[in-house]
């Protein structure tokens, strides 16, 4: 466990926003953080998916203090969220899984934006959380964790970086990329937001066709 530094300035709430390559990150990422905030962090989990039959959504609620959170469009509305609104007003932070789904092969897929507005909306900061070795330890498919023997354990870190500020203001996708660039500083292979490249190059055509018009106004 590395970073566990950046979260003793702050108080809570926070949004924890991290990779998510195996089943096995809820459990890694909540035993590495200090007592004080583990008693009080609830993970968002896939309404769809973990919360469809009732069996499934008893368990995981009950073994890792998951709250379901829609992935689908309208998933932010006000209805959808109040659950979150509560728990966040009761001093609880939040754990996100930014790509909305396990990674299938250990890289980092396009992180969504949803946390950006959670964040900006509830004045929460990002913690971004980089966890590497459970991909390996618990691929997609397994029920439960290999190990390479009897003996042995696959290698399994948890890295905390250092907390991201995000205002209704902030582009969205700039804040989301701050999370990559911790990531991908981690060592993970991740994969950069095409809408981001769009968002900046009609930003600096904007810029330009606003500098190009204030000088011929000069000149005129």
């Amino acid at each position: 466990m590395r970073g566990q530094e950046h979260l003793d300035g702050l108080d809570a709430p926070v949004l924890f926003v991290a990779n998510h390559a195996s089943h096995a990150d809820t459990p890694v990422l909540l035993r590495s953080l200090p007592p004080r905030w583990r008693r009080r962090t609830a993970v968002a989990a896939a309404a769809d998916y973990f919360y469809a039959k009732q069996h499934l959504a008893v368990s995981v609620s009950l073994a890792f203090g998951t709250i379901p959170l829609e992935r689908r469009g309208g998933g932010l509305d006000e209805d959808a969220t109040a659950h979150l609104r509560r728990l966040i007003d009761d001093r609880w932070s939040l754990v996100v899984y930014a790509e909305g789904t396990r990674s299938r092969d250990g890289s980092v897929g396009k992180l969504r934006t949803g946390a950006a507005v959670l964040a900006a909306t509830y004045g929460l900061p990002i913690v971004p959380v980089h966890t590497a070795g459970t991909h390996v330890a618990m691929p997609t498919g397994r029920r439960w964790m290999e190990r390479p023997s009897r003996l042995s354990r696959h290698p399994i870190s948890v890295t905390f970086g250092a907390p991201i500020r995000a205002t209704p203001q902030d582009d969205r996708f700039e804040v989301m990329e701050q999370v990559r660039l911790f990531l991908e500083q981690q060592g993970a292979r991740t994969t950069p937001d095409p809408k981001l490249a769009r968002r900046r190059a009609a930003r600096a055509g904007a810029d330009a066709a606003a500098s190009d018009g204030a000088g011929g106004g000069e000149a005129a």
